[in-house]
């Protein structure tokens, strides 16, 4: 049965990967980003393509408005949206810290508080934050991007706990180094590197991440609620 999809920061890389995947199985899909464009890939479907930055709550809330009247309440949200701003840390300024904590664990607390007044409403749900292997093992650098990272984890826990009597499950996906246009302009010598790490040996395509939301998001996965999902290729093993 064709659902009420929110996939935020869908517009390019993994949330594009996962908006793509829930429009292939019928559900309808929203995608929210900054420039409110339909990606060309999903030009094909349906999708309904919001402006959004989710820094500004008054933005979320008119975002939400939107997809309620074109496509119905949200049933799954997929909070995607994110971004870095990588610096040692006594090279980090107080406005690299804040705006990745605002964009990246705020954000997400404005969508999701959004989502949940129609999920309760309606006694079920699905939510999925994206989180990061980062967020788990901690990287040099991005003492920023890490915390927020790790802050979705407690965040989906305590509303799996706090939702679940309302049969909305909250869930976390923790990808590892995926093959993105973020990735693709690292050197030869650094991206042996980082496969060195990864038992697997190789990066994560974008639809493999999209796979586990979908999983995640459906009847099967309907009694998994404050887990942690990792699909890193082995690359966090122990955490």
């Amino acid at each position: 049965m064709s659902r009420s999809v929110l996939v935020t920061g869908g517009n390019r890389g993994i949330g594009l990967a996962i908006a793509q995947a829930f429009a292939e199985a019928g559900d309808k899909v929203a995608i929210t980003s900054r420039s409110g464009e339909v990606p060309e890939v999903l030009a094909k479907y349906d999708v309904l393509a919001v402006r959004c930055d989710i820094t500004d709550a008054q933005q979320v809330e008119d975002a939400f408005k939107e997809i309620e009247e074109k496509q119905g309440r949200v049933e799954v949200l997929v909070a995607n949206a994110g971004i870095t701003k990588d610096t040692l840390l006594l090279r980090m300024s107080e406005d690299d810290f804040a705006s990745v904590l605002d964009t990246n664990l705020t954000g997400t607390f404005r969508v999701v508080k959004q989502a949940a007044r129609g999920m309760l409403r309606a006694r079920k749900g699905r939510v999925v934050l994206i989180s990061s292997v980062v967020g788990l093992t901690g990287s040099a650098g991005q003492a920023n991007y890490a915390a927020s990272k790790a802050g979705l984890v407690g965040f989906a826990r305590s509303l799996a706990r706090e939702l679940g009597s309302r049969n909305i499950t909250v869930n976390v996906v923790a990808p590892g180094f995926v093959d993105t246009d973020m990735t693709a302009v690292l050197d030869d010598e650094r991206r042996a590197e980082i496969l060195s790490g990864v038992p697997l040996g190789r990066y994560a395509a974008p639809a493999e991440i999209a796979s586990a939301v979908r999983f995640l998001s459906s009847d099967d996965a309907a009694y998994i609620t404050g887990a942690v999902v990792p699909v890193d290729g082995g690359l966090g093993m122990g955490h």
